[in-house]
């Protein structure tokens, strides 16, 4: 699992720093999460080919998370993009980026699937054999989800001392993998597990854009691989987060920790800032271990 944080600041872009946009590698998928103005620049930048996204998730219809779009799907269109693009956003996305689209004469030569959301509750958004997505519903001043990627549990591995030792054939080997008994060459059924190892455990990764405090979540999230989780504020300016519904990085470890993650990754950081370091102290005062997100960091689990 590899994740590759192209903006993490939040309010407008700078010369130097960029709104949220990260692109998430795991088992064999390769999604785009929001998309802040400058992300096609910063996938170039960072040698992301473009036509590897097929799916891309919109937290919420702030400018700083999805601006960026338009601009994205009209080069898509110019480098003669051919296979489908999924777009897994809140309601009122297809509606904007279609009047751009049709008041500007450039009409997409490739298929553009809108998945509107619109539930309050967790749901699944995506689904095939290697990888689940589940909304994280958030507090935010608009409608907004956070999205939690988990991987599907993979095949047993098979501990080939142990099958050679029992004699078992190699039309079984699949079936060794899924899980089941099977017969040896004397016709006696042999169990799984003295023939098998358990597979890696899957890894998951929680993606909290823009919100408030919020225990709700953490039942959804609980014992994440990963957890990004937004920290625009410090405990200087705690007072700011309530009206604007935002987190401060203290209560991003409060989270972490409750909700017992693997690791911890700050972001969404308020540009008024200089040094982050004090996010990542005043975090590790709830949770320890603890990453700081910034533009261009490519984490690997």
């Amino acid at each position: 699992m590899k994740l590759n944080i192209l903006g993490c600041y939040s309010a407008t872009p700078r010369t130097f720093t960029n709104p949220t946009a990260q692109v998430l590698e795991i088992n064999n998928h390769v999604f785009l999460i929001d998309c802040g103005e400058g992300t096609q620049v910063q996938l170039r930048k960072h040698k992301i080919k473009f036509n590897r996204i097929k799916h891309i998730f919109i937290s919420h219809l702030h400018g700083d998370h999805c601006f960026g779009l338009a601009g994205l799907i009209s080069t898509f269109r110019l480098l003669g993009r051919e296979a489908d693009l999924h777009i897994h956003a809140p309601k009122g996305l297809k509606e904007s980026i279609l009047l751009q689209l049709k008041l500007g004469n450039s009409w997409t030569n490739y298929k553009l699937i809108f998945h509107e959301l619109t539930h309050k509750e967790s749901v699944v958004v995506f689904q095939d054999d290697k990888v689940t997505v589940t909304t994280i519903p958030l507090d935010h001043r608009v409608y907004t989800n956070g999205f939690l990627f988990q991987e599907t549990e993979g095949d047993r591995k098979l501990d080939m001392n142990a099958v050679l030792n029992e004699g078992i054939d190699q039309a079984y080997y699949r079936k060794l993998k899924q899980g089941a008994d099977v017969p040896n060459l004397a016709g006696e059924t042999v169990e799984n597990s003295k023939m098998t190892k358990p597979a890696n455990p899957p890894k998951s990764y929680a993606f909290c854009s823009d919100t408030a405090y919020k225990e709700s979540i953490i039942p959804i999230i609980k014992n994440a691989t990963v957890l990004y989780h937004e920290s625009t504020f410090l405990e200087q300016h705690a007072k700011l987060a309530a009206p604007t519904k935002h987190s401060t990085a203290k209560q991003a470890g409060s989270i972490a920790k409750q909700a017992n993650v693997g690791t911890l990754i700050l972001g969404h950081y308020s540009t008024r800032y200089n040094d982050l370091d004090v996010f990542k102290a005043e975090a590790q005062t709830q949770f320890e271990n603890v990453l700081l997100g910034d533009d261009g960091k490519v984490f690997e689990f």
